[in-house]
């Protein structure tokens, strides 16, 4: 089974094409108490959803993706099938985190300015991880035996550098929803308007 890198360079150029806006405009103006107004939120909690998700998912992803890391730093301290074996579970986890982003991507219009960043962010660093975790298994189908040359490497050491990014961004994000949840429950206790 192999990482749906096709799919994840679709999701990015949509990504690209759309733009995306800054991440602390205002959310979309729905009309008082219709039906776009609950159409909204039920998306919005739906990202956070997913993007919690994303986060337990990249947290895992991480941990093989950190002794990929050390991998790259001691290539030939560890058989071809070690490669191979931690490979194969930052594909899983990739492709895990890849379905989401998907589902993020078929919503993304429909909910807060600062969730479309968040989309656009997750799946461009999901991207990142997907695109050298593919280079790393094609390389080592195609050269057995050469796990130690330079190229190699240098996607070892991206795979585990962008599944960081991908965890700490999420994790950050999820801290602004929060944050962003607070300041709206303290304005409406105190009555303020926005």
């Amino acid at each position: 089974m192999q990482i749906d890198v096709k799919r994840m360079i679709v999701v990015l150029a949509a990504v690209t094409l759309l733009g995306t806006g800054s991440i602390f405009a205002s959310p979309p103006t729905p009309s008082p108490g219709g039906q776009e107004a609950d159409d909204v939120a039920y998306l919005s909690g739906r990202v956070s959803m997913l993007l919690g998700e994303i986060k337990r998912e990249a947290a895992e992803l991480t941990l093989h993706a950190d002794t990929l890391g050390a991998f790259a730093r001691n290539p030939q301290q560890h058989s071809l099938s070690s490669h191979y074996f931690y490979l194969n579970k930052v594909k899983d986890h990739i492709n895990a985190v890849g379905k989401r982003t998907t589902e993020l991507q078929q919503i993304r219009h429909a909910v807060l300015p600062w969730q479309q960043q968040a989309i656009a962010e997750v799946t461009s660093r999901a991207g990142q991880v997907a695109a050298s975790t593919q280079a790393a298994i094609v390389y080592l189908n195609e050269n057995k035996g050469r796990h130690f040359v330079p190229e190699y490497r240098d996607d070892l050491t991206t795979i585990a550098d962008s599944s960081t990014g991908l965890k700490n961004t999420v994790g950050k994000l999820l801290e602004y929803e929060k944050a962003q949840q607070k300041v709206q429950q303290l304005q409406n206790e105190l009555e303020l308007g926005d």
